[in-house]
């Protein structure tokens, strides 16, 4: 099949703005999903396609609709546990494709079609489709027959929506049973770095891809077909940090797909050398000094948090790879972990979540936090979130306890006083000295005063700057006469 675009790694990255779209498909106002499921060799048509509701030439030039995408694989060494693995590949291979941008998976796929590939002759999912499935059985070999179903109709789109989301809930529930401390190596993926360079995602069995698609079982399983492919073993090494997830091999691995950019990432601390965050995170983190605690907000929730930003406002600033104090993107599934940001609390330092995302993992949330984490029911604003807190008497009030090694150490909220000591610039330098908070801002970032916590590893206590009456010292003014 001829076509009418251009198929080349180079296109990986391309971003389609909304002034350049033609379609748009799923994404934040339209349900969608891809799926991948292994079949026997005699149910599948090889290259055979078939579309459900309307096509790109039937389509109307600037709005979104509806999008799903089945793929079912077959071939001798294609088993279940490849599922996802290749699921996810889908985000790799589309992204080839001249003209059309894949974000996301699973139930966040969100895709552009721009109007040049449509002007250029591309009017059907069919050449999408072909072009997928001819890059899944060139690249992975394992892969001897495909097939593809598209859907753009909604009522379809949605009916096939519920039945998939119970297929990811079944895989995910893989890896409860098995924990860090159990394996000798972890697995990477590097799928996310075309949008994101610096990116290293680091799956353990403890702690899921950032964006929710690949367990340690899955990337196992990927190395095992596909030794170059993205999901390569990582080494665990020596132990450095038992409660912050810290190990050696990690640290090597994080320096050399960094290109030198981070050399150290604690898996399971959100202050202290935290996961870096890609963009295809499933949920972000942010932490509010006012309140010493932590705030969830998944993909899905369209309003803004305590904090008055919104998801996309945090992720904007916090994906492309970078680790950023305060802010931390994860899969859904990690709120399964036990070891759920352990250094920092856990579930003891969070402090709200949307009532959709609570109520998904609310059989993970220890019993006595159930009641004691706010949603946009209890609190839309710091000061509400403030008075729910003391109210329930969160841990974060009353102190972060944990008991580690049998040490259990308390950090609870502390009053601020009237007046507070003024801060005074060295004379040498007439400046303001700066803090790590306002290093931490870089151009372009949210103007957000996020401080830089104290870094008790036990207690991951947080300290809250107050700067009052500021006295700043300047050495010399220069006055000249303006020229007439």
């Amino acid at each position: 099949m001829e076509f009418p675009f251009d198929i080349s790694p180079m296109y990986e990255g391309e971003r389609i703005r909304k002034q350049d779209m033609y379609v748009e498909l799923g994404g934040p106002t339209q349900p969608g999903f891809e799926l991948v499921i292994s079949a026997s060799p005699d149910e599948i048509e090889d290259m055979n396609f078939t579309l459900i509701g309307p096509d790109i030439s039937e389509m109307e030039e600037g709005k979104a609709y509806p999008y799903a995408m089945i793929y079912r694989i077959a071939g001798k060494q294609v088993e279940k546990d490849l599922e996802p693995v290749v699921e996810r590949r889908n985000h790799d291979f589309q992204n080839y494709i001249e003209g059309y941008m894949h974000l996301n998976q699973r139930y966040d796929i969100w895709i552009r079609i721009s109007k040049s590939a449509v002007k250029k002759g591309l009017n059907s999912f069919e050449q999408i489709a072909k072009a997928t499935m001819m890059l899944f059985k060139n690249e992975l070999p394992f892969i001897e027959k495909i097939d593809a179903t598209y859907i753009t109709d909604r009522e379809e789109v949605e009916k096939r929506l519920q039945e998939t989301m119970k297929i990811y809930e079944e895989r995910d529930l893989r890896t409860l049973s098995l924990h860090d401390e159990d394996v000798e190596e972890f697995y990477s993926c590097t799928l996310c770095q075309s949008f994101a360079p610096t990116n290293v995602c680091v799956i353990a069995p403890d702690r899921v891809s950032l964006c929710g698609a690949i367990t340690w079982f899955d990337g196992r399983a990927s190395a095992k077909v596909d030794p170059e492919g993205p999901n390569a073993p990582i080494p665990k090494g020596e132990l450095v940090d038992e409660i912050g997830g810290e190990y050696t091999g990690v640290n090597e691995f994080a320096k050399e797909r960094s290109g030198g950019e981070y050399d150290r990432i604690k898996l399971h601390s959100f202050f202290e050398f935290p996961h870096t965050s890609c963009g295809c995170f499933e949920v972000i983190g942010f932490y509010m000094p006012e309140v010493d605690g932590i705030g969830w907000v998944h993909r899905g929730y369209d309003e803004p948090a305590p904090n008055g930003l919104t998801f996309s406002t945090m992720a904007g600033q916090t994906g492309g790879g970078k680790q950023v104090v305060g802010f931390l993107g994860i899969g859904i599934g990690y709120f399964k972990s036990p070891k759920f940001i352990q250094a920092d609390g856990g579930w003891k330092r969070t402090v709200w979540m949307p009532k959709s995302l609570k109520e998904r993992v609310l059989e993970f949330i220890p019993d006595e936090m159930k009641d004691k984490i706010a949603t946009e029911e209890d609190a839309g604003t710091i000061d509400e979130l403030k008075e729910f807190l003391k109210k329930v008497n969160h841990p974060v009030v009353t102190g972060v306890v944990r008991d580690i090694d049998g040490a259990k150490i308390t950090d609870g909220w502390v009053e601020e006083k009237e007046e507070e000591a003024p801060i005074e610039a060295p004379a040498e330098t007439g400046k303001v000295q700066e803090t790590p908070a306002m290093q931490q801002i870089q151009p372009g970032q949210i103007p957000v005063f996020t401080p830089q916590p104290v870094m008790n590893p036990v207690s991951g206590g947080g300290i809250k700057l107050v700067i009052k009456n500021a006295k700043i010292n300047i050495e010399k003014i220069v006055v000249s006469k303006k020229d007439s």
